[in-house]
């Protein structure tokens, strides 16, 4: 068979590589088939992958494909299902049935990939003390700060969020977030020492020392945005102040902090996660119009040259594999 990837050759060129394939005998435990649909994790995938200093590298982050192939021990899956996985950018997916999770009927490939996106943030959804109606605040509203600012307040938060780009604020309120702002308002009485949760989603270093003084005494800083890079000429004193003052509890927004799937003494998981992000796209209580452009996986390299000189509204590119090559 032929296999289809978006592969980055050199820096900052994407292309669809075709190669032969022979996959080895399917395993009794594995699903696999054609894909769908996949979704491009801007910032991993811009920094891991796109601006990386050796290459070739094959990006990747969540995949729906449609039941092909399905092991003999598979008992729940019949050709046709399709399914929700952690698959890269490429043609053919194939992984354990533990890791796959059946797309609810009627929800198009191209938004049920969402879910693995949505699935970032849960995690501190699942870990965080704050509880609804505690007040959240959300910095960096690109692909993950603004599933985040949704799933706070489709789940009962007070929820604000902050960015410095306007078109991002807009995507935001055109999503339902009442209080969307340019800048952390830490001279705001309304807002100074009671946000009992602040989800850092950018990765600069001043969104993080402004949260650790806007949080209530006690309130959680989690780290979710990866610094890729420094951005200001701030000390660790200065966050160190923030944090002994307010009391502020700062931790990282590790998504695998969870557990892929339920444990002993440990109910929550990623996979519990996704399947519940599914059904919240499914019922339209999350929506995630306006959020990417539907790409053929060949217009791989305009696709990452949009997300890298943030071109047009939208935050990401959504890869429609129905028609590869």
């Amino acid at each position: 068979m032929k296999l289809h990837t978006v592969t980055v050759t050199a820096r900052e060129r994407a292309e669809l590589v075709e190669r032969d394939h022979e996959p080895a005998p399917l395993g009794p435990h594995d699903v696999a088939g054609p894909t769908l649909a996949t979704v491009v994790s801007a910032g991993t995938e811009l920094a891991s992958c796109y601006l990386a200093g050796t290459f070739p590298r094959t990006p990747g982050y969540a995949a729906v494909f449609e039941a092909r192939e399905i092991g003999s021990e598979v008992a729940d899956v019949e050709p046709g299902d399709r399914l929700f996985c952690m698959g890269g950018h490429r043609s053919y997916q194939r992984v354990s049935r533990a890791d796959a999770v059946r797309v609810p009927d009627g929800l198009p490939a191209a938004v049920a990939v969402f879910a693995r996106m949505m699935g970032i943030s849960m995690s501190t959804l699942t870990t965080t003390a704050a509880r609804p109606p505690d007040r959240v605040l959300v910095t960096g509203l690109g692909l993950v700060g603004n599933l985040a600012a949704r799933i706070f307040a489709r789940c009962g938060y007070a929820v604000a969020a902050v960015d410095p780009l306007e078109p991002r604020r807009q995507l935001a309120q055109d999503a339902g977030i009442g209080t969307v702002l340019p800048a952390v308002p830490l001279d705001d009485a309304r807002f100074a020492g009671t946000i009992a949760l602040a989800v850092e989603c950018s990765g600069h270093e001043q969104a993080t020392l402004d949260a650790c003084r806007i949080v209530r005494k006690r309130g959680e800083v989690v780290l979710v945005g990866v610094p890729w890079e420094r951005r200001t000429d701030l000390t660790a004193h200065d966050l160190l102040h923030a944090v002994f003052h307010q009391y502020a509890v700062v931790r990282s927004g590790w998504e695998w902090e969870l557990p892929r799937h339920p444990a002993d003494f440990r109910g929550n998981s990623m996979f519990d996660n996704f399947a519940a992000a599914l059904r919240w796209l499914a019922e339209g209580s999350i929506r995630v119009d306006g959020l990417a452009v539907a790409r053929p996986p060949r217009e791989a390299q305009a696709a990452y040259q949009d997300i890298l000189h943030r071109r047009g509204p939208a935050l990401t590119t959504v890869f429609d594999w129905t028609d590869c090559p």
